[in-house]
């Protein structure tokens, strides 16, 4: 690296999504969104169906019968609206969670650049009004973790 400056700056999105393990991570995230997206639809596709058999079957039971089938389907719906919601969470906790683990496993690279370049500090390059490009050591960085991580997984932190 042949920037010297006491400051650097770094896109830690870019980091991470321009990385080989960011590529690898978003794309088992969004391929994990689809399927929660298509169960999601193959739920929906049941749920309505099973609405038009309670409105089909309306006119031949007593009303009160009626109430406790669409109480009961009322809940159900609930409770799957719930349980699905719960899936989306989790999912994108899981991203976020994968991200702070990346990060910290860029630090000691970070901190190698830092070195380097002789610097006190770095910044989140999104924070920053204005600056020069030449402190920016987010494309070194990407290569170095690319390198050093060569598609090795990351580990989960115990919680």
């Amino acid at each position: 690296m042949q920037v010297e400056s006491p400051i650097l700056t770094i896109d830690s999105e870019r980091l991470f999504e321009d990385s080989i393990f960011g590529r690898q991570t978003i794309s088992d995230f969004e391929a994990r969104g689809a399927a929660l997206s298509a169960e999601n639809r193959r739920i929906e596709d049941e749920l309505e169906a099973e609405e038009q058999a309670l409105t089909t079957l309306r006119p031949t039971i007593t009303p009160e019968e009626f109430r406790a089938l669409a109480d009961a389907f009322d809940a159900k719906v609930q409770e799957t609206r719930r349980t699905q919601e719960d899936k989306s969470r989790e999912l994108n906790a899981g991203l976020e969670r994968r991200k702070v683990v990346f990060l910290n496993a860029a630090m000691p690279v970070l901190e190698q650049l830092m070195r380097e370049a002789g610097a006190a500090v770095v910044l989140e390059r999104r924070s920053i009004f204005i600056s020069s490009n030449a402190v920016d050591i987010t494309q070194v960085a990407i290569f170095r973790l690319n390198q050093l991580l060569d598609g090795t997984e990351i580990p989960e932190e115990e919680n």
